[in-house]
């Protein structure tokens, strides 16, 4: 993912730790303010330095925001290939892409922001698509061949990784605007850990599908279930006083 990148400026242990100090301010700025908005000043700011400086570095804004992208998703495309190259049973490697997805958002919630901004401006640039492409391409890959093998349905991989991207990224980002009753603490280890479980009992409903194939949940019972990210919050949230 990484290696798709130009490395503009100098080599050098300084440039480098400059260079890093950059992406990280960077990948910040770019969160909350979207790729449109974003301004290099802005970014240089926020390192302490001058807008030359920076551009000594990354020569104009696109190539900034590529790097952040290639930063964030190159790392996470790869916690995700160790995992799956693992020597571990099936469903062991599927929790195991579940629960790097919800902590590696967990831990760098900025990429759920990002990702959002993705949405929002999709006609100010396209440029994160051969980002998450790769990311996409091996989860859809992965599934397409468990299905071959029999283990899960014919289910479309698309949606069903959409849907557990687009939960844990509204948890993640909507939680502390629309639950006000679940503190910070809700991105904390335990509670990330707990999301995730419920994020592997989805993925395995989805995937998995008819009782009659695997002896699980009805269809009624399926209707009946709440959105998981949603319940979850809910669960957290104290009850409010009768005066609100």
């Amino acid at each position: 993912m990484t290696d798709q990148l130009t490395r503009v400026r100098p080599p050098g242990a300084k440039a480098e730790r400059t260079r890093a100090t950059i992406l990280a301010a960077a990948e910040q700025v770019f969160a909350e303010k979207g790729y449109a908005a974003a301004r290099l000043e802005d970014v240089a700011a926020r390192v302490g330095i001058r807008r030359a400086s920076l551009v000594y570095h990354f020569r104009n804004k696109r190539e900034l925001y590529e790097a952040v992208l290639g930063a964030v998703l190159g790392e996470l495309l790869v916690r995700y290939r160790a995992v799956l190259g693992g020597d571990v049973p099936l469903a062991e490697r599927l929790a195991g892409v579940v629960r790097v997805w919800v902590s590696f958002v967990g831990e760098r919630p900025t990429l759920a922001r990002l990702l959002l901004w993705e949405v929002a401006e999709a006609s100010a640039t396209s440029l994160a698509t051969r980002f998450i492409e790769p990311v996409l391409a091996t989860l859809t890959a992965t599934i397409v061949d468990w299905q071959r093998e029999g283990v899960f349905r014919g289910l479309e991989p698309t949606p069903v990784i959409f849907a557990l991207t687009g939960a844990t990224v509204f948890f993640v980002t909507a939680t502390p605007a629309l639950a006000p009753g679940v503190q910070t603490s809700a991105l904390g280890p335990a509670r990330l850990k707990e999301f995730g479980d419920e994020m592997v009992s989805l993925a395995r409903r989805l995937l998995e599908g008819d009782d009659a194939e695997h002896g699980r949940e009805t269809k009624d019972d399926r209707w009946q279930n709440r959105d998981v990210a949603t319940e979850y919050v809910v669960r957290q949230t104290p009850e409010r006083s009768a005066h609100g």
